[in-house]
């Protein structure tokens, strides 16, 4: 029977806050597309060197460098592992956000295989011990169904609530109790007037909340929930637009943990070393839904009591087919708008060329700004992201990343001051654009940097070493 007395501390690793880990996940990523694959024995300082221009002059020391290095980007994040040839390599997780950039998919995918116990923390004493109190938990499944028939049943869950009967309850976490035992618990004690909080003598609320908001923070930058604050008392909320990736996450809550630590005998070195190597190249690999976890910009924008707009999300998405991007789609009626307001008779000058290859730009616009300019063409390459939080230009050590193309670089010279980058970002607060104009002079005067990430290789006839016929059919 659910005993909620019984409390239990289980964290995590310790992270930033919600919008440090959105601005420093695309960071990450491009140190570590940056130096890998790279050997084992060069990956610290390759990694330190590369992520100084990162931080302020302050932080820039090893052992700041180090907990972004082991803690947060791989341990926590899984963006990159360790081989057996020696080699580090960037994670399945790291190529997917690279390729996509889409931020809460990255965070639903790090959700998603979070468990208790896991191979984050010191295997022979945190790992060992939890698994000696039998902990068993994957413990966002279990909260997004708790919060789903919370919903059902029309009653409140806040994040207290989540940390005292879920998060840091021994029962809970050892998974042997259901989430309807916790909610008729959480109900019988409102209908009684009674409030319970975690409570550690000695300790702060920071101390013992933080693992708690912690945790919560991942399901926010997933994009799963929302924290509705009325009058301090903060309420914990499904985002119903995410309701096919919370049920992805909800048909697993009563299941053990997908990594069986306990297949493992942690009182070895050796079994540890295997064990570690095992857990690390598993969290690295994408879970078996990452392709189901695409973030839609209509569920970023969200809202307690809105409804999921299936119909006008299919029909931004056949919208979408000329473009291929919802940024695209965006700045090309934000330019079409833009330059009726000044000169109806040039929209038609306004194109869409994302789908043409080659070309360096998605849309080709005019200036339309007083002057002799006006008609000038406009070059644009529209660069899209989602993320949870809004980025502040007025933070001074904000920075981010993208990735350019060959031709992008090159029609970046070639217009000069022609040419802009339209960053978009799809947030919880809205679609934020930043205006990059001048790109080449920018990369020139150091204002911007772009690193080569890939090679062309070509070869003749002198460079093969040898040949062999193959059967024109492969059989698996």
């Amino acid at each position: 029977m659910y005993d909620h007395n019984k409390q239990y501390r289980c964290t995590i690793i310790r992270g930033k806050s919600k919008k440090e880990m959105d601005d420093l996940l695309p960071a990450y990523a491009s140190v570590i597309d940056e130096i890998c694959p790279c050997r084992h024995e060069d990956f610290e300082s390759l990694f330190n060197n590369a992520f100084q221009r990162f931080l302020p002059e302050s932080d820039r020391i090893k052992k700041t460098l180090d907990n972004h290095r082991t803690e947060i980007s791989g341990k926590l994040f899984g963006m990159y592992f360790y081989a057996e040839d020696g080699m580090v390599y960037e994670s399945e997780r790291t190529q997917k956000y690279l390729s996509d950039s889409d931020q809460p998919a990255f965070f639903k995918d790090i959700c998603y295989k979070m468990q208790f116990p896991n191979g984050m923390q010191k295997v022979s004493t945190t790992v060992a011990q939890r698994v000696k109190d039998e902990i068993s938990i994957r413990p966002f499944a279990f909260v997004l169904k708790l919060l789903q028939i919370a919903m059902t049943a029309k009653i409140d869950i806040t994040k207290r609530m989540l940390g005292y009967y879920v998060l840091n309850s021994l029962d809970v976490l050892q998974g042997k109790a259901s989430p309807y035992e916790v909610l008729e618990a959480i109900e019988k004690d409102i209908k009684a007037g009674i409030e319970r909080d975690i409570v550690v003598p000695g300790k702060a609320t920071s101390f013992t909340h933080q693992h708690i908001n912690e945790q919560i923070n991942y399901l926010e930058l997933a994009n799963l929930i929302r924290i509705i604050d009325e009058n301090h008392d903060k309420r914990v909320v499904l985002n119903l637009s995410e309701m096919e990736t919370i049920e992805l996450f909800i048909q697993e809550y009563d299941k053990k943990p997908a990594f069986d630590v306990y297949s493992y005998d942690l009182g070895t070195i050796e079994e540890r070393k295997i064990f570690q190597f095992n857990w690390d190249a598993y969290y690295a690999r994408l879970s078996e839904y990452a392709s189901k976890f695409t973030t839609s910009s209509n569920s970023l924008s969200y809202k307690e009591g809105e409804t999921s707009e299936k119909d006008e999300t299919k029909k931004q998405g056949q919208n979408l087919v000329q473009f291929g991007d919802e940024g695209e789609a965006l700045v090309y009626e934000y330019e079409k708008n833009r330059v009726s307001k000044f000169n109806p008779h040039l929209v038609r000058k306004v194109l869409a060329l994302g789908k043409t290859r080659g070309i360096g730009y998605d849309i080709q616009s005019v200036i339309a700004e007083p002057g002799d300019m006006a008609e000038f063409v406009k070059y644009i390459e529209v660069k899209s992201t989602k993320r949870f939080t809004c980025p502040d230009l007025q933070d001074s050590l904000w920075i981010d990343t993208l990735n350019i193309t060959r031709n992008e670089y090159v029609a970046a010279k070639q217009h000069g001051e022609f040419y802009y980058i339209y960053r978009v970002y799809f947030t919880s607060q809205g679609v934020t654009m930043f205006i990059i104009g001048d790109v080449g002079k920018k990369l020139d005067d150091g204002r911007m940097q772009a690193t080569p990430m890939t090679y062309r290789v070509d070869f003749s006839s002198s460079s093969v070493d040898g040949t062999e016929t193959l059967q024109s059919k492969v059989t698996i």
